[in-house]
């Protein structure tokens, strides 16, 4: 016998997708959008959830998708939305990412 989660982590597992192409309200340099994603992670577990699942979840946005989706398998956690945007963990918190942390935005100016 398994332990409950197991099989409801299974059943309910969606493949990882980048999220769609979305533009930022205003162009951003790849400088600025490093900044905004480092102060995000920097900032993201003091609004709740644990450390454990931020550091994973860190780790599948920044890796390709088919790594992502065994992070977030190995990690148990529940996707919500294929692009990672919203996660529960196995306890029910709910993990929202901005898609600035997932992609770059299609008016992404490239610094020089």
């Amino acid at each position: 016998m398994g332990c409950a989660g197991s099989s409801q982590t299974k059943g309910n597992v969606k493949k990882i997708t980048k999220p769609k192409p979305w533009k930022h309200p205003q162009p951003i340099t790849k400088c600025q959008l490093v900044q905004l994603r480092e102060e995000f992670w920097d900032t993201a577990p003091h609004h709740g959830g644990r450390i454990e699942i931020w550091d994973a979840l860190r780790a599948a946005a920044e890796a390709d998708p088919s790594l992502a989706q065994t992070i977030v398998n190995d990690a148990r956690i529940t996707v919500q939305n294929a692009d990672l945007t919203i996660c529960y963990d196995e306890r029910g918190a709910r993990y929202e990412l901005p898609k600035y942390v997932l992609s770059e935005p299609k008016n992404l100016i490239r610094d020089s």
